[in-house]
């Protein structure tokens, strides 16, 4: 029952995932790793930061990698072999997006190799993206395509 359960759960992420063909930390974040940065504006960027930061919606993305983790462990024997490409990317997006506040990133995977490009606003946070990147099951390399760039002064500000 348990495993079914699992499986029913594991089955609604895919849906959601297959629905969703980038894995982007906010709506600001480039389209795919090939497009160009843009720097968001500090509106963009405050809005990123209060999702990012609230309880809920951090809640909303452990919840999703803990969801990922265990149709993992259901269906491959808790390895990371043969783990899904759109699995790992939305894991490595989730758990960038609850640790890097304000941060425009998109995240594309391929065998274990991981991509991630955008803006963050500090090089402190830049430090950080492989890091947690790595902590995701399966992640073998990252190649970050990422720029430091502040927020820039919006029209509305």
């Amino acid at each position: 029952m348990k495993k079914s359960i699992t499986l029913l759960v594991s089955g609604i992420l895919l849906l959601s995932v297959a629905a969703c063909n980038n894995a982007q930390t906010t709506g600001e974040a480039p389209d795919s790793t090939k497009d160009e940065i843009k720097i968001p504006t500090a509106k963009d960027a405050s809005e990123a930061k209060e999702d990012a930061t609230s309880e809920t919606r951090r809640n909303q993305l452990n919840a999703d990698i803990k969801a990922r983790e265990e149709r993992n462990n259901a269906l491959n024997d808790g390895t990371a072999k043969d783990r899904d490409d759109s699995d790992v990317a939305s894991e490595v997006r989730s758990k960038l997006e609850a640790n890097l506040p304000a941060s425009a990133l998109v995240v594309d995977a391929k065998d274990g190799s991981v991509i991630i490009s955008g803006t963050v606003p500090t090089q402190e946070q830049y430090d950080k993206i492989a890091n947690l990147a790595k902590e995701i099951k399966g992640v073998q390399s990252v190649d970050i395509k990422a720029a430091v760039a502040p927020a820039k002064p919006g029209k509305n500000n």
